[in-house]
């Protein structure tokens, strides 16, 4: 996807060195192999084992999940071709229903899957939650939602990375203040940007400006994410924010079907057609078995700085009454402040930490991280 990564041949090699690191009873894992391919960051395997390996292969499978991870392998696929010397016939455990025993293990096609579920994911092994702040709809402050709420989560000790995911329109590096920064490159991963503390990338700090505008099709668009996700070191984080495109299009999809997501966040307005398109999201995420951690109503009120009266220019209740509908908590309402939308314009990170407004941040995200603490911890039962 980006120049300096088109190392198709480094990353074979780093993948057989560690084919041969990992060991199946007392010989290398390439001892194995038969058939081994790598395409759209999943690595797919067929091995010839023994029916008493199959217990040792899981182990192996585990590992090869966590040791690939770095290398932009997202997903490991083995299939297992099992010899049984007592029977005299082989079995795999992708059978093909339409093919018999006796020619399954001779097919070169591959089997025909369904996207994986949330449930067969693997956990990233450097971060403990990913969470989501999404939308409906552009314009409703939904990446002024995700650096706020990445500020106040760091103001409460935790360990914070933002991931901008809107691959389209990146505004995260002018909001934090780190517009024009590149990211270095270290064994072909990015490093990701330090921003006060936070653990920062988007696709905006590898454009050579912020005019120079991302015109790809939907295939390119998710490749790009992850390759933001998977191709970068990032460290021990407690958190990790996917600032979202607004919508319900390629890109979350990908996202639901390839990270393991602690959960997400939805950002409207009181504005009914913001709602409408809110719900849409609401809606997706669960259909995906994603949990929605709650509905932020972003610019619920606004307060005269002259005369000091108070309005809900875009309506009001419109937050509660999704949040009943869909039995999703309402974490908070946040003002509509000309200061909010100053201190972003000028990526004055010091200024959001101590502005008045940042107390209303700072709830919303001892709300979200109450809710998580709460969650029984997510694990894959993805096997092969």
């Amino acid at each position: 996807m980006f120049g300096f990564f088109n190392k198709k041949h480094s990353t074979e090699t780093k993948i057989a060195a560690v084919l041969e690191q990992i060991m199946l009873a007392d010989k290398p894992l390439a001892t194995f192999v038969e058939k081994q391919s790598v395409a759209n960051q999943v690595l797919n395997l067929q091995v010839r084992i023994k029916q008493t390996q199959m217990q040792a292969l899981e182990v192996c499978h585990q590992q090869l999940q966590q040791q690939l991870h770095g290398l932009g392998i997202v997903q490991v696929d083995i299939n297992a071709v099992v010899d049984n010397a007592d029977m005299g016939m082989v079995q795999t455990h992708q059978p093909d229903n339409t093919a018999n025993a006796a020619d399954s293990h001779t097919s070169d096609k591959p089997p025909a899957k369904a996207a994986p579920k949330q449930s067969e994911l693997t956990p990233h092994p450097r971060i403990k939650h990913i969470i989501a702040i999404a939308s409906g709809k552009g314009g409703v402050g939904k990446s002024t939602t995700t650096v706020n709420l990445a500020l106040a989560l760091q103001a409460l000790g935790k360990r914070v990375g933002v991931l901008d995911a809107d691959i389209y329109g990146p505004s995260i590096p002018a909001m934090l203040g780190v517009a024009g920064s590149k990211p270095m490159v270290e064994n072909d991963q990015f490093v990701p940007i330090d921003a006060q503390g936070l653990a920062v990338l988007s696709i905006g700090n590898l454009l050579d400006s912020e005019q120079t505008p991302v015109a790809w099709r939907g295939i390119k668009a998710t490749g790009a994410l992850m390759q933001l996700y998977t191709q970068t070191n990032w460290p021990m984080l407690d958190y990790l924010l996917i600032d979202m495109p607004p919508g319900t299009g390629d890109i979350q999809l990908t996202l639901a079907q390839r990270i393991l997501l602690t959960g997400a966040v939805i950002v409207t307005t009181p504005q009914h057609i913001a709602l409408l398109d809110a719900q849409k999201g609401v809606a997706m995420f669960q259909k995906t078995d994603i949990a929605v951690l709650g509905i932020v109503e972003n610019m619920a009120l606004h307060t005269c700085s002259n005369c000091g009266h108070s309005e809900a220019i875009f309506g009001a209740g419109g937050g509660d009454e999704m949040a009943r509908r869909y039995g999703v908590p309402l974490l908070g309402q946040l003002p509509l402040d000309g200061n909010i939308r100053a201190f972003m314009d000028d990526g004055k990170i010091d200024s959001l930490q101590q502005a008045d407004f940042a107390q209303h941040y700072l709830e919303i995200a001892k709300k979200i991280d109450e809710t998580v603490a709460k969650q029984p911890k997510k694990t894959s039962d993805r096997f092969f």
